[in-house]
């Protein structure tokens, strides 16, 4: 369809032009994956990996700035949710490669699926990203 064409491009024009966050290039990987460019894929998932963050046997990623997390024993912290869904992000774009992810790209998956697994909570689910808000 021309509207998804048009989308493509923009989405391609605009990220050509300006340094990404981490969270659009997140997203961007995915689009990509699912639009079946695999060029622009892999090249957002190679600058995502520059900026993973790797710790006790797993990836993910979070918000540039961030003070990094003390180590308390026996507490285990859960990201923030918008991380939780950046990484989730790029956990998509790594298994939506075409026509099958690599050998190598199952294992960074796996990864990045080990480390969204800690951060679910005592029920299995994760902390929203979606805000109420209730009017008075």
């Amino acid at each position: 369809h021309s509207v998804v064409r048009n989308a493509l491009f923009c989405l391609e024009m605009a990220a050509e032009k300006e340094e990404s966050h981490v969270y659009t290039k997140a997203l961007l990987a995915y689009t990509f994956a699912l639009a079946g460019k695999e060029e622009k894929r892999n090249a957002f998932l190679g600058s995502l990996e520059k900026e993973a963050v790797k710790k006790d046997g797993s990836v993910h990623w979070q918000r540039p700035g961030k003070e990094p997390e003390g180590d308390l024993p026996y507490y285990r912290s859960r990201a923030p949710s918008a991380e939780v869904e950046m990484t989730a992000y790029v956990l998509l774009a790594q298994l939506a490669a075409r026509p099958a992810p690599s050998q190598e790209e199952l294992s960074f998956a796996s990864l990045i699926a080990k480390w969204i697994i800690r951060q679910q909570n005592p029920s299995g689910g994760f902390s929203s990203t979606q805000v109420s808000y209730f009017l008075p």
